[in-house]
């Protein structure tokens, strides 16, 4: 578990299965039955082909896209920094906007391996982070 904030995330019935899967550890993505995309964010049909979609879990691996060192953030993240806003590509196909914990920032690399940690919320599932891997 990071030190970062954490609040609830907004569930609905279209993102659901992807929330009750982060609360059991588990990064669970909807794929088009169509075009065969993976899906990020999630939900119940294809934004790149209107196909419908199959949820599935993915393996919670990627790799570092970009990232930015954020010193200091504004209300419940004020005292937070610095920390790290970062586009992962999921070895799965999707990018997703998360944090990297666990390391110190400016150990980050674009490229770098990364696996998902789940950091647990107040009320609700938990939020997806990720760490280096090591590799």
């Amino acid at each position: 578990m990071s030190q970062l904030p954490t609040s609830n995330p907004v569930v609905s019935t279209e993102n659901e299965p992807f929330w009750t899967a982060a609360a059991d550890g588990r990064i669970h993505l909807p794929r088009c039955n169509d075009c065969g995309d993976v899906i990020w964010y999630p939900r119940d049909w294809c934004p790149s082909c209107g196909g419908d979609v199959t949820w599935e879990d993915v393996e919670p691996t990627g790799t570092v896209y970009s990232f930015s060192i954020v010193m200091k953030g504004q209300g419940r993240w004020r005292d937070a920094g610095p920390y790290v806003v970062a586009y992962v590509d999921l070895d799965a196909g999707p990018r997703m906007m998360t944090n990297i914990v666990d390391v110190d920032p400016s150990e980050i690399e674009i490229g770098m391996a990364v696996a998902a940690v789940f950091d647990p919320t107040e009320d609700g599932p938990s939020l997806i982070r990720f760490a280096p891997t090591g590799s």
